[in-house]
């Protein structure tokens, strides 16, 4: 491994024979970064926006843009939506947006740069929170320079000259400082891109490596794979950004031939602690210079990775001591009330787990004149043969029978869910939103009967849990004109090759009301010539509505 580097000096000088990623030396870095921060100062304005898929790439914009004086805005992804949501809070976008974005000067200008000044260097994260709100955070370059140095302390004797691979990605807190920041400063090469199950075996195979994962991803590691051949190559794998089961790390464990090691913490406190997946339950460890205590049960933390480093920082986990460490107990802010009742929901999810045919749960309040307990359930394999010879009602009352001996019929989940997986964002977190939104869809489910180039046919069934049924109308529910449109262009786009503007209807006809419960086929015919989506729903009751969209990759003069 090379001699250290601090952040603050990662471009000042260039370092002739230290790797930066496969086929990329300092020096060249070095210049890329040169060339970035020309480009960031002819552009003006403070705060930019990168996104990069690259993180080689990533890392030489952003280090340029540091160089130039600018605050980074990290965004989670590169959709039109995050661009319309940061376009009011940023000068400019760099990197690889569809529609375009600053890019590096030609060459170099200006003098050789100086340190970075710890303290104003400034990046600015989102993280999703429990809700999936964006939420903005900032952060120092001290702050996170203080949690590069701890990851080292802490592990860096494991990870020896390995290169990093991930499969999280570098534009979110976690990726950034361990996909990036801490290679840079160590020199351990830095694997470019992100991977996953197939590619992400043969590249881990060739070298001595390190894994960036996330407990969505450990969990889903495919059996069939010879992961015997990592023996001996991988050097350390961890994990973070949400909870990672006992089960799922231990099996990790057995099949990478190393023990996970789970980072624990978060966007606004930087790392906290972490725990090896040597034995079956170890408590957490906190990392070399974070201080930590138990107040009335919660967990306080004062640590350099903190806005106030001086400060304790109350966090919402209850704690308990343990072998110098601590166990997690649960979230004091996942106690909620259900008609003057206190639920804890991580309780409930515990209970929910210990069924012989579940194998994940996750419990959540939706909203409404009452609010109610609803819960969402990944079953195991003897799980899914119940469901598929009982069915969903017979299941859920069998899981709300077996809570029947916790929990009264008040604080028992009302509603229950089944999927293959929990739904998790590009973090890895299963947000609130997402949990109620499979209460709440927007779309049916399709049923793909017909899907060719340019025909397609699919079945819709209407729920009436639909988001579309609110308020349409209270007297008689029917299903929108509005939600028939919008689902044509949407699944039209799932199957042809649409161009992306909406220019005009046209022969649009509704014929009959469709009404929960209902349900109905979508017919869809694409006529690439003409750039046209004709589309019709018809059901047993006969055709409900047709027309044609017209699209186009202008507006028409």
């Amino acid at each position: 491994m090379s001699e250290w580097l601090p952040l603050d000096r990662i471009a000042v000088h260039a370092h002739v024979g230290r790797e930066v990623g496969p086929g990329w030396e300092h020096p060249a870095f070095r210049a890329r970064v040169l060339e970035w921060r020309t480009a960031f100062t002819e552009a003006g304005g403070e705060d930019w926006a990168l996104y990069f898929d690259d993180a080689l790439a990533f890392a030489a914009a952003l280090f340029g843009a540091w160089h130039a004086g600018k605050r980074v805005f990290l965004c989670a992804d590169n959709l039109p939506a995050t661009r319309e949501r940061l376009a009011g809070q940023v000068n400019g976008f760099a990197g690889d947006f569809p529609d375009g974005g600053l890019v590096a000067a030609a060459s170099a200008g200006g003098q050789d740069p100086r340190p970075l000044d710890e303290a104003a260097a400034r990046l600015v994260v989102f993280t999703s929170g429990s809700t999936g709100e964006p939420v903005a955070i900032e952060k120092r370059l001290d702050q996170l320079a203080r949690e590069v140095e701890a990851l080292e302390a802490a592990f860096g004797a494991d990870a020896g000259t390995a290169t990093v691979h991930g499969t999280v990605s570098h534009q979110h807190i976690y990726g950034l400082l361990f996909r990036v920041l801490w290679p840079l400063a160590s020199g351990r090469p830095i694997a470019p891109r992100t991977f996953f199950h197939e590619d992400l075996l043969a590249a881990l195979a060739g070298q001595p490596s390190l894994l960036v994962a996330s407990p969505a991803h450990l969990k889903r590691l495919p059996q069939q794979l010879d992961w015997n051949a990592l023996r001996g190559r991988l050097r350390a794998v961890f994990s973070s950004g949400g909870a990672l089961a006992a089960e799922a790390a231990l099996e990790a464990r057995e099949r990478l031939g190393v023990a996970p090691t789970e980072i624990y913490g978060s966007s606004e406190t930087g790392g906290i602690a972490w725990r090896r997946w040597d034995s079956e339950l170890p408590p957490w460890q906190a990392l070399p210079g974070v201080d930590w205590r138990i107040d009335d049960g919660r967990l306080q933390v004062r640590s350099p990775h903190l806005a106030q480093a001086r400060d304790w920082w109350t966090s919402e986990d209850q704690v308990s001591a343990e072998g110098g460490g601590f166990r997690l107990l649960g979230r004091a802010d996942r106690i909620v009330k259900i008609e003057e009742r206190r639920v804890s929901l991580d309780a409930l999810e515990r209970d929910i787990g210990i069924h012989p045919g579940v194998a994940e749960a996750r419990v959540c309040v939706l909203p409404g004149a009452r609010d109610a307990l609803v819960a969402v359930v990944v079953p195991n394999e003897s799980g899914w043969e119940l469901l598929r010879g009982q069915g969903r009602r017979a299941f859920s009352q069998l899981l709300s029978q077996h809570l029947a001996s916790r929990h009264d019929a008040v604080i028992r989940p009302r509603r229950w869910r089944y999927a293959t997986a929990l739904p998790v964002n590009a973090q890895g977190k299963v947000t609130e939103r997402a949990l109620t939104a499979l209460f709440r869809p927007e779309r049916p489910e399709p049923h793909w009967r017909v899907r060719e180039s340019a025909v397609a046919e699919l079945e819709l069934d209407l729920d009436a849990d639909l988001a579309v049924f609110d308020g349409h109308f209270p007297q008689a529910t029917i299903l929108p004109g509005v939600a028939q449109l919008d689902w044509a262009i949407r699944f039209g786009r799932e199957v042809f090759p649409m161009p992306p503007r909406f220019l005009r209807m046209e022969a649009l006809k509704f014929q009959r009301v469709a009404r929960p419960g209902d349900r109905i086929r979508l017919h869809l015919q694409w006529a690439a010539e003409k750039a046209t989506l004709a589309f019709q729903y018809t059901s047993a009751h006969g055709p409900h509505a047709s027309g044609r969209v017209v699209f186009g990759a202008q507006t028409e003069s």
